[in-house]
């Protein structure tokens, strides 16, 4: 990898690392649906230009019932449910559990009537992968700070269904708009979750009650232009730098950079259990794909964490 590669592929790997961490800052004082309109709508505004003067906005508004079911299910829905779960769960722990995406995306590929063949090596990664989520699991209650008493498990409900969402939105992508532009279906996307996320901040009685410290302010504002704007310019051209199936060695990167900002900003515990899941999972995650090749189009995840 020559020096360029090395340096987007680090910058990737803060980027798409660091969102757990701001997540988590950011709920503390204000409502998930709040992180979330903020968030899409600050990083629309800033690929919507860029889209623009590229010409790309027409060719994927053509498809734009894809675009929306795309949008809903890999983006809005996720996005909501990661912010909520981190009211219940350590930053580094949602970043671990998500790491298992890749061997949901097995079972999604069945369910859609696409089923690849495994070998006894992907069948191995399952089960570890699998092992892992438990160990993740039977961590959340001794160490997630939980409000008012809620129960973490409730946390991991929601993952699951962020697990699921990002497992299930790269089918519609691969499968509808596998010949658009990648820089598009983000820009739109994230305006589309801003659009459908802005109706639930007074449905639910979102609205701060007094202007959000400046630390919340900056986590949201870091999380639209650097990991989400920025890291989908970044992993463009990284793509174009190294290829789109050695981008996929990124998720091997996110989950070790949330651990290590968790620990080290938020205090989280890094203890046996972390350590036991982050291995499993990653190595599971890792056996599962193996052999496995996937349209390029779904390498290049156009939704961040």
């Amino acid at each position: 990898m020559s020096r360029r590669g090395i340096l987007l592929f680090a910058a990737l790997g803060i980027a798409w690392g660091i969102p757990y961490l701001l997540i988590k800052i950011a709920v503390q004082e204000v409502d998930p649906a709040v992180v979330v309109v903020g968030r899409s709508a600050l990083g629309a505004l800033v690929l919507l230009p860029l889209v623009v003067a590229r010409r790309q906005l027409l060719p994927v508004l053509r498809r734009w019932r894809p675009l929306v079911l795309y949008s809903i299910v890999e983006i809005v829905i996720p996005w909501n449910f990661l912010s909520a779960a981190e009211r219940h769960l350590p930053s580094s722990t949602t970043g671990l559990l998500l790491a298992a995406v890749p061997i949901v995306g097995v079972a999604v590929a069945f369910l859609a009537g696409r089923p690849e063949p495994l070998s006894r090596i992907n069948w191995l990664g399952i089960g570890a992968g699998m092992l892992g989520v438990a160990a993740l699991v039977a961590l959340a209650p001794s160490s997630a700070s939980a409000q008012q008493g809620a129960s973490p498990l409730i946390g991991v409900a929601q993952m699951v269904v962020v697990v699921i969402g990002y497992a299930v939105g790269p089918v519609i992508l691969a499968r509808h708009m596998a010949d658009l532009p990648g820089a598009g279906v983000v820009a739109l996307s994230l305006a589309i979750t801003a659009v459908v996320s802005a109706p639930l901040v007074p449905l639910l009685g979102s609205w701060p009650h007094r202007l959000p410290s400046a630390e919340t302010i900056g986590a949201i504002v870091t999380l639209a232009l650097v990991c989400s704007a920025a890291a989908f310019l970044i992993m463009f051209a990284l793509v174009a730098e190294i290829g789109p199936v050695r981008v996929t060695m990124i998720t091997y990167v996110n989950p070790a950079v949330a651990v290590a900002a968790g620990a080290v900003v938020l205090h989280e515990p890094v203890t046996a259990w972390t350590l036991v899941g982050f291995v499993l999972v990653l190595a599971g995650s890792y056996l599962v794909t193996r052999r496995r090749r996937a349209p390029a189009v779904v390498e290049e995840r156009t939704a961040t964490p």
